[in-house]
């Protein structure tokens, strides 16, 4: 029954999407018609402003006929879309013809550069009119913040040599340089599932760790971890809780103790509830301290059963008015005692720099540059000399 209503549904808004102004064409060169919607719009305006475009605002159900009409008034008719030729094949399906992932890939993102080739490409526009490629620059790829507590719980997986299933936050950082702890990423939830497989092929668990937020572990990773207790895999399972969603602008969750309002909430204890899902292997550590840190996933990743590791330290960044709450007395570097191993630069902190002064042995001594570090201590915890050292007499506070 319900079958026979979403078609009538669909019948309706089929043509709502021939009239809606959603729907709107833009007429302009008759040399060219685009297709498109979305951001890709304002990439073809910003490239091609005299064109004559069809933006759509609602791509489903296709407005099939008012592009077929569209169609009839250009020379050739484009479909400009990022990823899969969804639009594209729409058309063709309904024998309009249409050129597209002729010009542009299936793959990553469209930006005005790459549009304006495409189209040059297709000589609708003149190849000297495509930007150069600018010089390469120094990449810059995203890193934890300063102070995160997820920094060393990945600079000691790394120095385990364990095979990390991770999952989606900011925690998936630690897939990349200098870290490089994690192996495997997949989608949301997966982690602890996927750490469960990697188990079963190898034979067991041992040295096989899933890290997975203490939000996404509220949100989808509840059953995987009921199902590694079921199938008694001995995996070592990381919830890195800081007590926020960072990743996605710092908002609460069940673990929070506060609601989407702020107000304060039922708040859920998350050793507890591991161990209702029948987890009885379960350690609250603090991130910050690293030595601790490493003997206890050590421990856990030797062990023959399932166990859990909590990691139990606020965001840096999240609640806002917390962030003086987090910040403690700030590092520097003492140049008379660093010498130059850049141990420091692999706990991928962006506090830390090249400071420019070289040491007896013509190498680079690092620098903290204090008004970003917040006094977490991992650089001072690798480094081997002692050379990172707290700032007597000064707070952030």
């Amino acid at each position: 029954i319900r079958h026979v209503w979403a078609m009538e549904r669909l019948h309706k808004l089929k043509e709502f999407s021939e009239s809606t102004p959603l729907n709107r064409i833009e007429t302009g060169s008759s040399r060219a018609g685009i297709v498109t919607s979305g951001v890709a719009y304002t990439y073809v305006k910003e490239v091609f402003p005299d064109a004559s475009i069809l933006k759509l605002g609602m791509s489903y159900p296709l407005p099939v006929e008012k592009i077929r009409s569209f169609a009839k008034d250009v020379d050739r008719l484009f479909v400009v879309e990022e990823l899969e030729p969804f639009i594209e094949e729409e058309l063709k399906i309904a024998g309009i013809g249409c050129e597209g992932k002729r010009f542009w890939s299936r793959l990553g993102e469209l930006n005005p550069d790459i549009v304006q080739k495409g189209f040059a490409e297709a000589g609708i526009l003149k190849s000297d009119s495509v930007r150069a490629d600018a010089e390469s620059v120094i990449p810059r790829p995203p890193i934890f913040c300063p102070g995160c507590p997820h920094r060393a719980v990945y600079v000691a997986l790394n120095r385990l040599k364990a095979t990390v299933s991770s999952d989606i936050g900011c925690y998936t950082l630690g897939a990349l340089p200098p870290l490089s702890a994690t192996d495997t990423c997949v989608e949301m939830g997966a982690s602890i599932g996927v750490a469960v497989g990697l188990a079963h092929a190898q034979g067991s668990g041992k040295d096989i760790v899933a890290t997975i937020g203490d939000s996404t572990f509220l949100h989808s990773g509840m059953t995987g971890l009921l199902n590694a207790v079921s199938s008694k895999t001995g995996i070592t399972v990381v919830i890195l809780d800081n007590r926020i969603t960072a990743m996605t602008g710092g908002q609460h969750h069940p673990g929070a103790g506060k609601d989407l309002y702020g107000s304060t909430s039922k708040q859920v204890e998350l050793a507890k509830l591991c161990q209702a899902l029948g987890a009885e292997r379960i350690k609250v550590i603090d991130p910050y301290d690293l030595k601790q840190t490493q003997s206890v996933l050590r421990e856990e990743m030797d062990a023959d059963t399932l166990s859990v590791v909590i990691t139990n330290r606020p965001c840096a960044l999240y609640p806002p008015e917390n962030r003086k709450k987090v910040r403690q007395i700030p590092f520097a570097v003492d140049p008379e005692a660093c010498i130059g191993c850049h141990a420091c630069f692999r706990v991928s902190c962006p506090a830390i720099g090249e400071s420019g002064r070289m040491t007896a042995k013509g190498k680079m001594q690092s620098r903290i540059d204090t008004e970003l570090c917040t006094g977490c201590s991992v650089c001072a915890q690798v480094c081997p000399v002692g050379a990172i050292v707290r700032i007597e007499g000064e707070s952030h506070a």
